[in-house]
């Protein structure tokens, strides 16, 4: 699902200008990043957290090459941990049918 695809099923759902939304979507997401460059971390309850965490630097091998090594250095990754709720209902969606 892209963004616009989001913004146009909130929009037909809510009867709200697709604008509007679009405007709406694009400040949270905007936030969000901002907050995550400024180390920050967002929580939303049932749903779940983005956080910033470091990397540990590491040693990589190329694969067609495994003798040549190359160091991979240490940087910040966006993490993200699923919230119970999420994490139930994926789990029910994986669940074998019966």
């Amino acid at each position: 699902m892209t963004k616009r695809d989001l913004v146009l099923r909130i929009a037909s759902e809510t009867q709200l200008p697709y604008g509007d939304v679009l405007q709406v979507i694009q400040k949270f997401l905007d936030h969000i990043s901002e907050g995550l460059v400024a180390g920050e971390h967002f929580e939303f309850r049932d749903f779940g957290v983005f956080e910033l965490v470091t990397r540990k630097s590491r040693v990589g091998r190329n694969p067609n090459k495994p003798e040549d090594t190359v160091v991979i250095p240490e940087r910040k990754v966006v993490k993200f941990k699923a919230g119970k709720l999420l994490r139930e209902k994926l789990l029910k969606r994986q669940a074998p049918q019966q």
